[in-house]
């Protein structure tokens, strides 16, 4: 029996008396009820049931399938029937069917199939004793093809349980702190194909993969004996084994696993699961705060989360801390209850008459914040390290050196090849049934291996993004002059170095390297892809340095695979070019061209000829750009192609542009206000005083929209409920926002912009560390980036933020990088922050 002990110290008559009162956690745990939010709850311990379903676009993102939120932290996901010891991200997923509440029976059904196999199953949870009977229906003996291959799977995250132990009938274990577990070699036949045949291992021909072995087995297995906050029992009459899935991929978690009998049908399989929940067990308060600190004159609400258990103090207080390290209390003021949002109770506490600079905390009840600033300048460098270290470190086609240190060698000089035709990728790229190019499938493409940013975590190039990157980069420079000189660019040898000055304005080097790739898209192409992406799985999941993602040689297909010449290769391992055309993208492009080639004149006076070039050859391509288009991708055209006019009437002062403009924006805003506001807002200075004033009309019916975020959240800011955070859309409206402020700022004032930098910087759900690395206090240390693997950032990432998992629990973990939905870095996001950045320095400035 697991015990805690309660030490009592107390002095009677001189002696001293130590009383130690024994108890059970277990004893005293509560049974699990259905919540009304439908799953199954008691104090510290909620277990989800296909609240949350596998996707079948990217299949295994870790949060699906039976999970568990153990006292405050999700610990466990992924149960249900799978086809591997430990599955990869893309191995077959069961897509649901069917899910039953039944809260009369205290009872969850899913049925679930992979419709590739033709094989389905049932599970059904209830609640027993002080946990949950799990049980998995076969109404079809398994096919032959899965037995000893399917079983019942539940994932456990490794960064719970480091540094902890478990009993397997009673035989001790430690959790290995890196992957250790023995593994076996099958023969390829024996493999359960993955999505559409690709295969995450690069098995040099030899027809071969690895099967991780167990490194516990038992009738009964317990997590954690010694953690009353992490500790599971889980017991059967089949055998429990435990995997380690990093033996296969370092994004893979602890498994606990049970094999499905062959030859039966009915009830195969019940497993009891006993979470340990320690009893009145309230998770602490979290108190929301800027880690940046504050200008002295802005507003300063920290919003407190709190345990729907907690019962909210009245008060608060801010201390400041003096030369000598004493703390003065400033203020304490009273908190006020906002109220339920999502799965926690919130209040909030304005201390906004702290005024005078220095260095404070805020204290509630027995929790105390670290420590941030007030002062003058505290956004003043924000945006350095996303300039000086993120986009750096992003940059394709070049060596980049910090110090000491080579983040990667030059990658990807071999071009690219055309994608083959009717082809869909694994990173949702597609081909259809033409390239609409001059190439074949598999031929070279010349001219490409210049310029560009790695997208994000990965290292394909996403035209999209690299617009997005370029318009807020151009936007940054125009607006705002940014001309901080921290880094060594030189083209011609394919070099950068960090913290180097050379004499010229990062930001429009950063415009030239992101034009060169778009520009040489057009040229060489005819028009900007959807994407270049390797194109095999064994490659996409690369980790570390980028220039070992391929031999660097292109594609000699008159020679053998892994045979090279010297010049060329027989590997196919060159990245594709996807051409399939969309017409939101050649608007796109045309904008960010047309931007480029204004903040690139006199800086490079040839590539800003080529972007304008090539942006007005693309606008003039009217068939292609398919301005009848009435496709899926017609709404995209219009918001891209309002972009586009914008962009190309600000260079060439061309009516016409302007004209398209003002024909399309006023429907843009009636369809959907929000998304083409800030475009509205960039044309402002540039248009008449009819446009001007009728704008005004329109901001005031944004406002509206804006105060109603403050009554759906405690924060004031749009939040995301899909499968990625929401930081991009809070950057977006704060920067809508300083428009608004900046033209009409007797409808929108600079706290409207300000909320967003709050909520970025710490004022946010879950915890208060700062979504953008090395900002702040205390800010992200662990994102998904090239160097996820090694639980490290790049300084100035910005990451999605928060992810809610239906249907209440926000969620960014800060022990483990691979969930990309809440921590993965994209270049569009750096760039919109840098702008923003510069925004609201000036906006204070102008004060």
């Amino acid at each position: 029996m697991q015990c805690r002990v309660n030490f009592k110290w107390n002095i009677i008559a001189g002696t001293l008396i130590v009383c130690c009162s024994i108890y059970s956690n277990t004893a005293l745990s509560q049974k699990l009820q259905m919540s009304d939010s439908g799953y199954f709850e008691t104090r510290g311990v909620n277990i989800l049931v296909f609240n949350n379903q596998y996707n079948g676009m990217f299949f295994d993102e870790k949060t699906a399938g039976i999970e568990m939120i153990h006292h405050g932290v999700r610990t466990c996901t992924g149960g249900a029937v799978r086809l591997q010891n430990t599955p990869e991200q893309w191995d077959l997923v069961p897509l649901l069917i069917n899910r039953k509440v039944d809260r009369q029976n205290q009872t969850i059904e899913a049925t679930l199939g992979y419709k590739e196999l033709g094989f389905t199953f049932r599970i059904t949870v209830a609640p027993k004793d002080k946990g949950v009977e799990i049980n998995v229906y076969l109404d079809q003996p398994l096919p032959e093809k899965l037995e000893g291959n399917a079983g019942f799977n539940l994932e456990f995250l490794p960064a719970s349980y480091f540094e902890k132990t478990y009993l397997a009938d009673g035989k001790p274990g430690n959790f290995p702190l890196y992957p250790s577990a023995s593994t076996k070699i099958e023969p390829e036949s024996k493999k359960i194909p993955q999505f559409s045949g690709h295969n995450t291992f690069d098995d040099r021909g030899r027809g071969e993969f690895i099967v991780p072995q167990a490194i516990a087995v038992g009738k009964k297995i317990v997590l954690a004996p010694d953690d009353p906050m992490r500790r599971v029992k889980i017991q059967s009459d089949a055998d429990v084994m435990l995997f380690d899935g990093r033996n296969l991929a370092q994004n893979g978690w602890f498994i606990v696993r049970s094999l499905l009998p062959s030859k039966k049908s009915g009830k195969v399989l019940t497993w009891y699961l006993e979470p340990n929940s320690i009893p009145d067990w309230k998770r602490s308060p979290v108190i929301g705060f800027s880690q940046v600190g504050y200008t002295p004159s802005q507003q300063k609400v920290a919003v407190i989360e709190l345990d729907k258990n907690d019962k909210p103090l009245n008060t608060a207080s801010v201390f400041q801390i003096t030369e000598e390290g004493k703390y003065v209390e400033k203020l304490k003021g009273n908190t006020k209850l906002w109220g339920q949002y999502l799965r926690y109770q919130y209040a909030q506490f304005d201390f906004s008459t702290v005024k005078d600079p220095g260095l404070y905390f805020i204290q509630y009840g027995n929790e105390k914040t670290n420590v941030f600033r007030i002062a003058e300048n505290v956004y003043a460098d924000i945006w350095h390290p996303t300039l000086d270290v993120w986009f750096p470190v992003q940059m394709d086609h070049m060596e980049v050196n910090e110090a000491y240190r080579v983040w990667h060698g030059v990658p990807f000089l071999d071009d690219a090849l055309q994608a083959p035709t009717n082809h869909q990728h694994f990173d949702a790229y597609s081909m259809g049934a033409t390239t609409d190019t001059k190439y074949k499938p598999y031929e070279r493409i010349p001219g490409l291996a210049v310029g560009g940013w790695f997208d994000a975590g990965d290292f394909d190039i996403q035209t999209g993004s690299h617009c997005n990157a370029v318009l807020s980069l151009v936007d940054a420079w125009e607006k705002f002059k940014l001309d901080r000189d921290e880094t060594f660019v030189d083209q011609l040898t394919r070099y950068v170095d960090i913290h180097r000055p050379d004499g010229k304005a990062d930001i429009l080097e950063q415009i030239e390297h992101g034009s060169l790739n778009l520009v040489a898209q057009v040229k060489n192409i005819g028009h900007p892809v959807r994407g270049i992406v390797v194109p095999n799985l064994h490659q996409y999941h690369h980790l570390g340095d980028a220039s070992t993602e391929t031999d660097n040689l292109p594609y000699n297909p008159s020679l053998k695979p892994y045979e090279s010449d010297g010049k060329t290769s027989g590997t196919k391992d060159d990245r594709w070019a996807f051409t399939t055309r969309m017409p939101p993208l050649d608007y796109y492009t045309i904008a960010a061209l047309a931007a480029a080639s204004r903040a690139l004149k006199n800086y490079n006076d040839t590539l800003a000829d080529q972007c304008l070039f090539y942006a007005k050859k693309l606008w003039n391509d009217e068939d292609s750009l398919g301005r009848s288009d009435t496709s899926r991708f017609a709404a995209f055209r219009r918001n891209f192609s309002l972009a586009a006019a914008l962009q190309l009437y600000i260079t060439t002062k061309d009516e016409g542009y302007a004209a398209k403009f003002k024909e399309a924006i006023w429907p843009a805003l009636d369809r959907a206000i929000v998304p083409a506001m800030k475009t509205a807002m960039l044309a402002f200075p540039y248009m008449d005083n009819t446009y001007q004033n009728k704008l005004k009309e329109y901001v005031s019916r944004y406002k509206e929209i804006c105060d109603a975020y403050m009554k759906q959240n405690p924060y004031g800011v749009p939040m995301a409920t899909g499968g990625w955070g929401g930081n991009s859309g809070v950057i977006n409206f704060a920067t809508t926002n300083f428009y608004a402020n900046k033209f009409f700022p007797e409808i929108i004032s600079k706290e409207y912009v300000l909320k967003g930098f709050n909520y970025l910087f710490g004022c946010h759900p879950y915890s208060n560390i700062s979504f953008v690395s090395a900002v702040g206090t205390k800010s992200k240390k662990i994102t998904y980036g090239n160097n996820r693997a090694d639980f490290s950032f790049i300084s100035g990432g910005v990451v999605p933020g928060i992810l809610i998992l239906k249907p209440d629990f926000p969620e960014n973990k800060e022990d483990w990088p691979f969930l990309w939905g809440e921590n993965e870095v994209t270049v569009g996001i750096c760039a919109d922050y840098i702008f923003l950045s510069a925004a609201v320095n000036e906006m204070i400035r102008n004060r």
